[in-house]
């Protein structure tokens, strides 16, 4: 394999712009798949991407493409997510690529993702190749997108490509542009070998199987390897392409990527970001991996059915191995039994993971609200992370709570920028500034408490700008906030399972919304069922849910009045029989109403 013919590139862009579309195009130009087989969103292979026409994993196909200077060129295509939550799939990604194609749909402009994305190629010294998207329809606004690119952007807008990936128009020009403009992967083939894992998942079959760039040195089939964080060993069984089909082959040089098997049945022993070398020949230090992100928003993850606990624990172990950052750890609520406290990105991430695990292990599973992690400080002056506003100390313990923010771009067209506002008021965000990127379009900058962002957040803005409108968000640190837990009661008892931790000014507001939800979601019990919502040792809000009556009159026509009262005497002694003993199985509704808001 000549190094200088191969080309490792990414496809990044802003949500719903079309990088998947295109890479059909691309796998049929090259004839990667025949016409026969050729599918809508090739690469997108879970039943999840299709159906929300949304890539979720990043995925890998190698090209074979023969230029028009007669040489055959070998692409290394990388297709990767473009919602916020999903931004970890980016990074990793990049980390193993020299070239970029950053697509901007011509009809929408420049978006807070397309951004977003530039900057992480940026930061990875990728060549950006610029492609204007969706130019075949009638309201596509050429001029002012290469006009955001360079102003926005900073990318010189003068190369951009000019295509249609549902047409076709412009694949080969990219073609060619990948081969003219993308560098060939640096790295010596006579060093110790050094390879990058930037992705693996579980083949209940094979074992682990990992996507690897190898940076310096060669792998063999055969070769006794070594994971350098776990420091466990392994024989190399297997070494190929995805073409997209597999494709088998002997060694894969530096500069190339590729897959692996090596009977790795423990999970634990693989890291995305790690480094394989040789036993025989090691390298002495490892490669710095990539930008590792933290799970941002927590929530509880419990088996509807008892029995099925080892199941779940089973599950969340396969998916965490092709997902770096989603975590858990086990957990024991009062009202739900044992589960697992998960850790995700943001709330599309956590329905996709609880949609993956219904799907793909057939498990049924009763989701908490989520929350955000907390920073408090404790009377010591010492400071302790909670992800669960059951974890929160007494209040006699601590001195206060931080929350995290979030520094949230929010473009918009002109004419919502008042409706955005009124609603961000309502969120308790901090205005930052404003600027115009068109004469029609605004970029406002925000910080924003990130458990206002949790519940509804990206739907309300949907909502409110008619579609138009996008966001994107970082992380900017904890800010010390006015925050108390709010415990919903149910019969007098405490479901730790439905507590939040909400601001003071917000709080009596909240209790009775939340009480009301659960209200309509709590299916009526032959007992009244009292719902409370309670702050420090203090009940705030309350709302009753009638018990079923039966009528116990309808025998009776007519007679004596006495024997009417006699028979509802008797109905009511037996109601508070059960009241005292009556226990309530709230339905995952009444979980699911709190992340919906009105």
């Amino acid at each position: 394999m000549i190094r200088d013919r191969i080309r490792n590139f990414s496809i990044v862009a802003h949500i719903d712009h079309g990088k998947t579309t295109l890479s059909d195009r691309l796998l049929e130009r090259t004839g990667a798949v025949s016409q026969r087989d050729l599918e809508e969103q090739m690469l997108d292979s879970m039943d999840l991407e299709k159906e929300r026409g949304i890539t979720i994993k990043a995925h890998y196909v190698r090209l074979t493409y023969k230029a028009k200077n007669g040489q055959t060129y070998y692409l290394n295509l990388i297709d990767t997510p473009g919602h916020v939550d999903f931004s970890y799939e980016v990074s990793r990604s990049l980390a193993a690529c020299e070239g970029a194609l950053l697509i901007v749909d011509a009809t929408q402009g420049v978006e807070a993702q397309t951004l977003a994305n530039a900057y992480l190629a940026i930061e990875n010294d990728l060549t950006i190749i610029p492609v204007i998207n969706k130019i075949d329809l009638p309201s596509a606004e050429v001029e002012k997108t290469e006009e955001q690119i360079e102003n926005v952007v900073g990318v010189p807008a003068d190369e951009a490509i000019l295509v249609s990936a549902k047409t076709g128009e412009g694949t080969e020009d990219i073609l060619e542009a990948l081969v003219e403009r993308v560098p060939p992967p640096e790295g010596d083939e006579t060093k110790p070998l050094k390879a990058l894992v930037f992705d693996s998942w579980y083949n209940p079959y094979r074992g682990v199987v990992l996507l690897i760039k190898v940076i310096e040195g060669k792998i063999k089939v055969k070769d006794k390897i070594k994971l350098m964080f776990s420091g466990s060993e392994y024989n190399v069984e297997e070494l190929g392409y995805f073409t997209p089909k597999e494709e088998k082959v002997k060694e894969i040089m530096a500069g190339d990527t590729g897959y692996l098997i090596a009977e790795i049945k423990k999970i634990s022993d693989v890291t995305v970001g790690d480094t394989i070398t040789l036993v025989h020949n090691p390298a002495d230090k490892p490669l710095p991996g990539f930008k590792r992100l933290k799970p941002m928003v927590f929530a509880g993850f419990y088996p509807a059915d008892k029995t099925t606990h080892e199941e779940l624990a089973d599950a969340l172990n396969k998916l965490s191995l092709n997902d770096s950052s989603f975590e858990f750890e086990p957990e024991n609520s009062p009202a739900l039994g044992l589960g697992y406290r998960c850790g995700f990105l943001g709330l599309l991430h956590r329905e996709i993971v609880q949609e993956r695990l219904e799907r793909e292990f057939n498990l049924t599973i009763i989701t908490t609200a989520p929350s955000v992690r907390y920073r408090v400080k404790l009377v010591d002056e010492t400071y302790i992370e909670i992800d669960s506003p059951a974890k929160l100390p007494e209040k006699s313990l601590y001195l206060a709570i931080e929350e995290p923010f979030m520094k949230v771009s929010l473009f918009t067209p002109q004419k919502y920028v008042g409706t955005i506002m009124k609603f961000l008021e309502t969120k308790r965000a901090i205005y930052k500034t404003m600027e115009y990127i068109s004469a029609q379009r605004v970029i406002l900058i925000y910080e924003i408490p990130f458990s206002e962002m949790v519940v509804d957040f990206y739907d309300k803005i949907k909502l409110l700008t008619s579609g138009y409108a996008s966001f994107d968000y970082e992380f900017i640190g904890f800010k010390e906030s006015p925050l108390e837990r709010l415990e919903i009661l149910i019969n007098n008892e405490s479901v730790d399972a439905l507590s939040l931790i909400v601001s003071k000014d917000t709080a009596y507001r909240k209790a009775r919304e939340l009480l009301l939800k659960l209200r309509k979601n709590i299916p009526k019990q032959l007992f009244e069922v009292i719902l409370q919502s309670k702050i420090g040792g203090r009940i705030i809000a309350r709302e009753t849910i009638k018990a079923l009556r039966k009528n116990v009159l309808a025998k009776c026509y007519g007679g004596d009045i006495t024997r009417k009262r006699k028979l509802l005497e008797k109905q009511k002694e037996g109601k508070k029989r059960m009241k005292k003993i009556g226990r309530i199985e709230v339905p995952q509704e009444a979980f699911l109403s709190i992340l919906k808001s009105d």
